[in-house]
């Protein structure tokens, strides 16, 4: 007898559908799976036997399940349901009919328990596509099911499955919530002094500029950085389901608020690979670039990462998405990021502190400087020298709080958004002048245009004016960091 279980398999952030179909028959007692499938994935036979033993059911003789098309890669633990479905609804343990109505996706554990996998929300997105108004899963995935607009049906055991598909018993009924958990951020009243680098940072987060930020060690350069996230505006409904995608198939969503409505802020370590930041691997998943979509990548110690993993970044930075291809098939990746990054002015760190001597030699300096391509340091748009503080600013009272300075972010971006500020004859006369003396790039120039447009609307101006291009000027890379 033939029966067929529906559920979906992720290429990237697309749900692929993928037929469990089951054939089962009177014969020696058997089971084969086929479809190009990965190891743990041929390893749901043994999860499958065993989970039918704990819930009490009959295993059918002969059996093949054949996860179709054969030519996609199924890959993970969340083809056990499905398959556990189909068999059970081949062998007329449960009717077709109703099994048809549902998607399904989830691992099976030995005692017959369902355990939540990776990427749900993806596979209910496709049975939302496919026409389908149901998924079964494991109950901690309810809630990041319900954001694809299906109905979720938790089954914490496969018994509980079962009874359902049978009309025995339904599970305990979901209960909807805002998905959004309580999230508190950095605060910008931490930060003494550093009014410079406090100015970029509300530059960069109302325009989304890449900003480095380069000076002595211990002075708060990752201090400020950290707190860009607390003067970010929410995510939109549609931009938040699409960061929240990402994260489900990397398997970082909270199952109790799986909602990602504040903008993503990731820190990888200077010694990840250059899949672990643009992604891959065996398995295709999104790297740190991915993850930080819509928000923010800070790459502190940005000199101590790997020349390779730096430079695949530049692509993603003006694309704003990653394709990722290898020999087994490709994947393409959202990567529309803010670049944060923070880095000493030398080996040694002294440089550029007034109380300190750097040790380093010319060839030491510029060695490290080539660290850093110029096609890479073109990328970002304001580049700060911080200085070490004084006494007296770390002795000073609190600075602007984090809420202060959003407001004027969000309001910036509003008029932004509405129109953008044209520039006047001064002004593009200045900028002429500067892409002459400068030697500034086709980049290098719009980088430039772009910054000034953020400074004339966080000061409310209609034009952009000649002090607002001096200013953005002001945050082209110093000598200190010029490559």
């Amino acid at each position: 007898m033939l029966a067929r279980a529906l559920t979906f398999a992720l290429v990237g952030l697309e749900p692929r559908r993928v037929e469990a179909e089951a054939h089962v028959y009177d014969a020696t007692p058997a089971f084969t799976l086929v479809g190009l499938v990965d190891r743990a994935c041929q390893e749901a036979k043994h999860r499958v036997r065993t989970s039918f033993r704990a819930a009490h059911l009959r295993w059918p003789g002969r059996c093949t399940v054949n996860l179709a098309p054969a030519e996609l890669k199924k890959e993970g633990s969340g083809f056990d349901l499905p398959i556990a479905l189909a068999l059970l609804a081949a062998s007329g343990q449960v009717p077709h009919e109703r099994l048809a109505e549902h998607a399904s996706c989830g691992e099976l554990a030995l005692d017959g328990r369902l355990r939540r996998v990776g990427g749900v929300l993806g596979v209910a997105e496709g049975a939302r596509r496919a026409g389908l108004q149901k998924i079964i899963c494991a109950p901690d995935a309810c809630a990041e099911a319900a954001l694809a607009g299906v109905e979720p049906i938790g089954a914490r055991h496969l018994s509980e499955a079962v009874a359902y598909l049978r009309g025995d018993g339904e599970p305990p009924a979901f209960v909807a919530r805002d998905g959004r958990p309580q999230h508190v951020s950095l605060d910008l009243a931490d930060v003494r002094g550093q009014e410079r680098a406090r100015r970029a940072l509300e530059l960069a987060a109302a325009g989304s500029h890449n900003m480095l930020l380069g000076g002595p060690p211990g002075i708060g350069k990752t201090m400020l950085a950290r707190r860009l996230p607390g003067i970010l505006p929410p995510l939109d409904r549609a931009a938040a389901l699409e960061v929240t995608r990402i994260h489900s198939v990397a398997g970082l969503v909270d199952p109790d608020h799986p909602l990602i409505s504040e903008p993503p802020f990731r820190a990888p370590h200077h010694s990840a690979s250059t899949a672990a930041i643009i992604g891959g691997g065996p398995r295709l998943r999104p790297g740190e670039a991915s993850l930080a979509h819509r928000g923010v990548l800070l790459l502190d110690e940005l000199a101590e990462f790997q020349r390779p993993a730096l430079e695949a970044l530049r692509q993603p930075l003006e694309d704003g998405e990653i394709l990722v291809a290898r020999a087994a098939g490709s994947a393409r990746f959202p990567a529309s990021f803010q670049l944060i990054g923070t880095m000493n002015l030398c080996p040694c760190g002294a440089r550029g502190d007034p109380g300190a001597q750097c040790s380093c030699s010319p060839q030491r300096i510029a060695a490290y400087r080539a660290r850093l391509s110029r096609a890479l340091l073109d990328r970002f748009d304001i580049v700060v020298t911080v200085p070490r503080p004084r006494a007296s600013e770390l002795q000073a009272p609190s600075g602007e709080a984090s809420e202060a300075v959003g407001a004027r972010v969000v309001a910036a971006r509003r008029r932004l958004a509405a129109a953008t500020p044209g520039r006047s004859a001064a002004a593009d006369e200045l900028l002429t002048r500067a892409v002459e003396r400068l030697r500034l790039s086709g980049r290098g120039r719009a980088k430039v245009a772009a910054v000034a447009r953020t400074i004339a609307a966080l000061a409310e101006a209609e034009n952009v004016e000649p002090e607002h291009i001096a200013e953005a000027l002001a945050y082209r890379s110093p000598p200190e960091l010029a490559p």
